[in-house]
C-alpha cells in the first residue's frame, strides 16, 4: 500500500503552476493490468484522471467505487474523478467517490444546481471540485462555479468517445474561460484543464492557448519513452494571452 503524504485540497494545492501538467487517464491503461501501468507511471503522473460514466449521460458504464479504492491504495499521486453522470445521481456519486479515494471530483456544469450542490459536497467531505463543460455547452455556463471550484475542465470532443480528432473550437474555449476566470477574480486559484483529442501536433497548440493541464491517454501509455516525453510536455509554453 502506498502512502499519500498529502490528499484532497492540498494535495490539489500543492499541484506545480509553473509548466504543464501531466494528467494521466486511466481509461487508457491496460485494465487487465492496472498494478503494473500505475508503477510504470508513478514517477511521471502529476495526477491521475478516472472518468466515471452512467450509460445516460454519455455512452457506455466506466468505472465504478471499488477500483478507485483499490487505485488509491496503490499510487501517492492525487485522483481526479470525472463524473459524466445525470444530475439527479452526481450528488450520492460525490459521496462514494471521495469514500473510496478521490481527491478532486469534477462534475459537469450541465447538472445544473444538483452540480452546484455536489461541488459544496465535496469540500465538506474534505475533497477538492471542480466542473466539466461538454463541447457543444457554451462556456459561461461555467461561471456560476468560478467562485467555489479549483479545477475547470474543457472538452475538445464529443464526450465519451475514443480517437476523435480535437475541435476546431477547443483553443477559442479555452481563451474564453480564461477571460472568465480572470473577471472572477480567480485565474490564479483554478487549473484550467483540456480534455479529449490530445495528440502530438494538439497539446502545443492547446497548451498555448492556456491550459495547465492535458488529459493524456494513448500519448502517454502508447510512448515506450514516457520520461522523454514528459520532458517534452513539460518545456511547452503558454503564448501571451
Amino acid at each position: 500500500m502506498t502512502m499519500k503524504t498529502l490528499s484532497g485540497p492540498a494535495a490539489i494545492a500543492a499541484l506545480p503552476r509553473n509548466r504543464l501538467l501531466g494528467e494521466f487517464s486511466l481509461w487508457s491503461a491496460d485494465l487487465a493490468n492496472m498494478e503494473r501501468d500505475l508503477k510504470r507511471i508513478e514517477p511521471h503522473v502529476d495526477l491521475h484522471h478516472i472518468d466515471v460514466a452512467d450509460a445516460r449521460f454519455t455512452p457506455g458504464f466506466l468505472f465504478f467505487p471499488d477500483l478507485v479504492k483499490r487505485i488509491a491504495r496503490l499510487t501517492a499521486r492525487p485522483i481526479h474523478v470525472h463524473l459524466m453522470v445525470e444530475a439527479e445521481i452526481v450528488e450520492e456519486q460525490t459521496r462514494q467517490f471521495i469514500e473510496t479515494g478521490a481527491d478532486l471530483i469534477s462534475v459537469h456544469a450541465e447538472n445544473g444546481e444538483a452540480g452546484l450542490r455536489a461541488v459544496r459536497l465535496a469540500h465538506e467531505l474534505g475533497a477538492e471540485a471542480g466542473v466539466v463543460l461538454r463541447l457543444e455547452t457554451p462556456v459561461a455556463a461555467v461561471t456560476p462555479y468560478l467562485p467555489e471550484v479549483a479545477f475547470v475542465t474543457l472538452l475538445g470532443t464529443s464526450i465519451g468517445v475514443k480517437g476523435q480528432s480535437l475541435s476546431d473550437q477547443a483553443c477559442p474555449r479555452l481563451i474564453e474561460a480564461r477571460t472568465l476566470m480572470r473577471q472572477a477574480g480567480r485565474e490564479a486559484d483554478i487549473i484550467l484543464a483540456a480534455d479529449g483529442g490530445i495528440r502530438h501536433e494538439t497539446v502545443p497548440r492547446l497548451r498555448a492557448a492556456g491550459a495547465e493541464t492535458v488529459v493524456l491517454g494513448s500519448l502517454a501509455f502508447g510512448d515506450p519513452d514516457l520520461a522523454q516525453r514528459m520532458a517534452w510536455l513539460h518545456g511547452l509554453k503558454v503564448a501571451a494571452l
